[in-house]
């Protein structure tokens, strides 16, 4: 059974939803994709997890990097779940192209190359905001393009976390 729960961010309200196994997902209400990993039968209540979630954002919105990550429960294609890997391991304070994300993924499938436009698509469709960092991929030219939950948010959150290149 899922559960969903509301936390007030800088940024707007954000729903976050959470299985007996972890976070499923974390959205700005209202984004593109706004829970839609969320079963129709969802209770509205706060559970641990939820509360962990919480309290990452307590600290991240601080300007500080969390020493914890919330359990997840990630629910994706293997393509998908590849790409929400590799964002993770971008670090706080840093950004990475959608180029150099398909040549990871390339490399790691054993392919010559990988479209930019693939890679766009798994990363816009990550169910957990922020703590699965999409918000760190920027245009090879660094742009700030595509994020689900608004480019506003997007320069909030890397200018949040000293990010921006110049």
């Amino acid at each position: 059974m899922q559960s969903l729960a509301f936390y007030d961010s800088p940024l707007g309200k954000m729903s976050i939803a959470a299985d007996e196994e972890g976070i499923v997902g974390i959205w700005f209400c209202g984004q593109k994709y706004d829970q839609r990993s969320v079963d129709p039968h969802v209770q509205k209540q706060e559970t641990p997890m939820i509360a962990e979630a919480k309290r990452y954002f307590d600290l991240y919105f601080t300007g500080k990097e969390p020493p914890f990550t919330p359990p997840l429960h990630l629910l994706g294609t293997p393509f998908q779940m590849l790409v929400w890997r590799l964002l993770r391991e971008i670090p706080y304070g840093s950004t990475c192209t959608y180029r150099e994300i398909a040549q990871k993924v390339a490399c790691e499938m054993q392919r010559n190359s990988m479209s930019a436009q693939a890679i766009g698509s798994a990363v816009g469709h990550n169910p957990i905001s922020i703590i699965i960092p999409c918000h760190r991929v920027i245009g090879s030219d660094g742009s700030l393009t595509g994020y689900a939950g608004g480019i506003e948010r997007k320069q909030y959150l890397l200018t949040l976390e000293g990010a921006l290149r110049t």
